[in-house]
């Protein structure tokens, strides 16, 4: 972990400091009338496990059965991620809007970033993470590599106020609260901060499981109301969408998921029409939607909201 965020760190159950005992290469928190000040909190790999158990659908035996790794097959092999990425491609809306991010952190000094479900570099990230290394801070449910901490985004062990930048990349579908982690990314945000959130809107169900929602473009804006919009639409849209469909129906067919890859391949250049479609067509199809925010003082209004759908169904 960079050394100098140690003290944002903050205890899951009591939201008090936490600290590290050398003697015991422990973590404990602060509070003496904490449960967690005499008992230490797990690590893994070196890495502090900040979760209450008690109160996280993270199941405690599963994460010990599983030692903190993630509990999803997640592809490791070079050859089939550059595989996946030839054939379903990186999003051109993605790598713009990074570029933009990384155009408005060039006037903060030391900016501080936080990356939730930082398990692994998200699409189109890699030479984000190179540029930013020393100031970021990442946690994910399991550890890997790219993690500082192991937390759960319902409750996010860190201190309010803080961070230039939250990044959180294709993970809301998969919290049980999606409207709390977003409430958790308001706190952590210093007012005037910066947020880039991800999600899916017409793909199937993914990760099984662990699986649990969508959001079309308006609902994203709903989500994060606390932020005024720097930029916001869709990262894929409805022909990667219909790329989705024809692999889970093939699926369905042969009764194999291989039928379904064998389908993306097959049908790779539907996506390439995203670029042909109009925008206030793909808002409405979108495989994937956006938010570039910066947190404002007050939530806009739901009447607002309502004025800001920029699909193709527009009442005249």
């Amino acid at each position: 972990m960079y050394r100098k965020d140690f003290e944002i760190l903050r205890c899951p159950i009591c939201n008090s400091k936490i600290r590290f005992e050398y003697v015991h290469e422990s973590y404990y928190c602060n509070n003496e009338l904490c449960s967690k000040s005499h008992q230490n909190f797990p690590i893994v790999n070196g890495k502090p496990v900040l979760i209450d158990f008690e109160k996280s659908i993270i199941n405690y035996d599963i994460f010990k059965k599983y030692e903190g790794r993630s509990v999803v097959v997640r592809r490791k092999k070079e050859i089939l991620v550059k595989m996946k990425s030839f054939f379903q491609g990186e999003s051109v809306i993605t790598k713009k809007n990074i570029e933009l991010i990384i155009k408005m952190l060039s006037n903060i000094n030391d900016p501080k970033i936080l990356i939730i479900g930082g398990g692994e570099i998200g699409a189109g990230f890699d030479a984000f993470y190179k540029r930013y290394s020393n100031n970021i801070l990442s946690f994910d449910i399991y550890e890997s590599d790219y993690v500082d901490f192991i937390a759960d985004g319902h409750h996010i062990p860190v201190g309010s106020d803080y961070f230039d930048l939250v990044i959180c990349q294709a993970v809301l579908e998969h919290v049980i609260n999606p409207n709390g982690v977003a409430l958790e990314i308001n706190r952590v945000t210093k007012i005037g901060g910066l947020i880039y959130i991800e999600t899916p809107f017409m793909q199937q169900v993914h990760e099984g499981p662990y699986d649990f929602t969508r959001f079309s473009e308006s609902g994203h804006r709903l989500l994060f109301r606390n932020f005024k919009v720097i930029k916001s639409g869709y990262t894929a849209g409805a022909g990667t969408a219909l790329i989705w469909s024809l692999s889970y129906f093939f699926s369905g067919i042969f009764r194999t998921r291989l039928a379904g890859r064998i389908a993306r391949i097959f049908f790779f250049w539907l996506r390439f029409f995203d670029s042909i479609i109009p925008s206030n067509y793909n808002i409405d199809a979108a495989c994937g939607v956006y938010f570039f925010g910066k947190k404002s003082s007050f939530p806009i209004s739901n009447h607002s909201i309502i004025n800001y759908y920029q699909g193709v169904q527009i009442q005249k």
